[in-house]
């Protein structure tokens, strides 16, 4: 199993100085890569998420300046609040300034009163996720791309650079629509608040989809967990380790609550010791 930590981008946590030490030190003791969150608005009555959140793509372009190696997530990117010209071209930036290091989990989104407070129509957001899907993939590897589409229409677009490296998308979602996208179009599934036997059960409806329209494709099952043994019993950590496994998960991001950079860091260094995952060597 290999383990992403989540970058401190949010709240009390949350600072340039404690990004780039949190990014450095997750390189040095060898994780797979670093998260970020995104909201673009907090309606002041939702209450969660923490109101005070960085940018996602700017925060991981100022980690990856701190780092050399150490691949980059979002745990997920909303794209229907963007519009997918724009978004593709900040994605495909980012995969450039960072060599290639660029993974996008993906996800419609569970607010509506963010999409509200965006003039957004909340209820055609899975329909304008799919035509992004699509339409960064393809200006992502034509110039220039021409797209006619119901939600989005252009003619002889350039959208430079092109990314450094085909990025891979994770689709994320707590719904069979969400499932049924990731096994259509994802790279890999990004899950979130599900117990093992659940996941399980998402993970054989997905490889059975990919079985059938796609048994060529490399696929990831990523989890993301808050994960954290100053707060948690490592003995119940390793045990959800065991068992999301068993499940078919083989990436787990974990977002610690720690208010503070030291104790983010050592939050980090325990999980290591704790999960033993699968680490990268310079």
């Amino acid at each position: 199993m290999r383990l992403g930590i989540h970058l401190p981008q949010y709240g009390r946590a949350a600072s340039p100085e404690a990004i780039a030490q949190i990014a450095m030190r997750a390189e040095e003791i060898g994780l797979a890569d670093v998260w970020v969150s995104d909201h673009l608005v907090y309606p002041a009555d939702q209450g969660y998420p923490a109101s005070y959140l960085f940018d996602p793509l700017l925060t991981l372009g100022w980690a990856a300046a701190a780092t050399e190696r150490i691949g980059l997530g979002t745990s997920v990117m909303v794209v229907p609040q963007y519009h997918p010209l724009h978004l593709a071209n900040s994605l495909a930036s980012l995969d450039q300034l960072s060599g290639g290091r660029l993974t996008v989990g993906a996800g419609v989104g569970w607010s509506e009163a963010e999409f509200s407070a965006l003039g957004q129509d909340f209820h055609t957001r899975g329909a304008r996720m799919d035509e992004a899907l699509e339409i960064m993939r393809l200006v992502w590897r034509e110039s220039p791309a021409s797209h006619q589409g119901n939600h989005y229409q252009f003619e002889d677009i350039k959208v430079l650079p092109q990314p450094a490296h085909p990025i891979p998308i994770w689709v994320g979602g707590s719904s069979h629509p969400g499932y049924d996208r990731a096994a259509a179009v994802g790279d890999g599934y990004q899950g979130l608040s599900k117990p093992p036997e659940e996941m399980g059960r998402i993970v054989s409806n997905i490889r059975a989809q990919l079985a059938e329209s796609r048994p060529e494709a490399e696929f990831t099952f990523s989890y993301r967990t808050g994960w954290d043994p100053q707060g948690m019993d490592p003995a119940q950590i390793r045990e959800e380790r065991d068992r999301y496994a068993e499940a078919g998960v083989d990436h787990v991001v974990s977002a610690p609550w720690r208010t503070d950079a030291e104790a983010w860091v050592r939050s980090m260094e325990m999980l290591v010791d704790v999960v033993e995952p699968e680490l990268v060597t310079p």
